[in-house]
């Protein structure tokens, strides 16, 4: 609180207190980077341990909703596809809260892997404020899977 000759500001006074306009704007400025703080916290990555399924019905809002997903496009009767899946799991343990991981079954859900060029599986699509911005086309071992995910967390 801001003193007045030596008292605290209070109801009575208040019309009789002088206005710093400096101090004033200075409080203001404290108060909007407090909110934006507490906002961003709310907007944050949700602590999620496991992949999360995709389709081609909820792949555009899934990648809107999380600031950064890692998207892997597999299907069942890929082996590469399969010897990836437990380095996924891996790292959406490792990483929840910071970073989402799904899961996108190309046989099931042929309109998204089409619309994003997917040739060849597994294909790892890091998706950042719901736009590409790097992809893993094979099977990589964990730390270096790790340092692409790194690169955006």
């Amino acid at each position: 609180m801001r003193e007045l000759r030596g008292s605290f500001i209070t109801k009575e006074n208040f019309s009789q207190a002088p206005v710093d306009e400096t101090q004033v704007l200075d409080e203001l400025e404290q108060i909007r980077e407090k909110k934006m703080h507490e906002l961003k916290n709310q907007m944050s990555t949700p602590k999620i341990e496991k992949p999360i399924v995709v389709s081609d019905r909820n792949f555009d809002q899934t990648v809107k909703n999380y600031p950064l997903i890692v998207v892997d496009c597999w299907a069942a009767w890929c082996a590469p596809c399969r010897a990836i899946a437990p380095i996924v799991e891996e790292l959406a343990k490792e990483y929840s809260g910071k970073v989402v991981f799904g899961k996108l079954n190309v046989d099931e859900n042929p309109e998204t892997a089409h619309r994003y060029g997917v040739m060849a599986i597994p294909t790892l699509l890091v998706m950042k404020k719901g736009k590409e911005v790097d992809r893993v086309v094979g099977v990589l071992p964990k730390n270096q899977l790790e340092a692409k995910v790194n690169a955006y967390a």
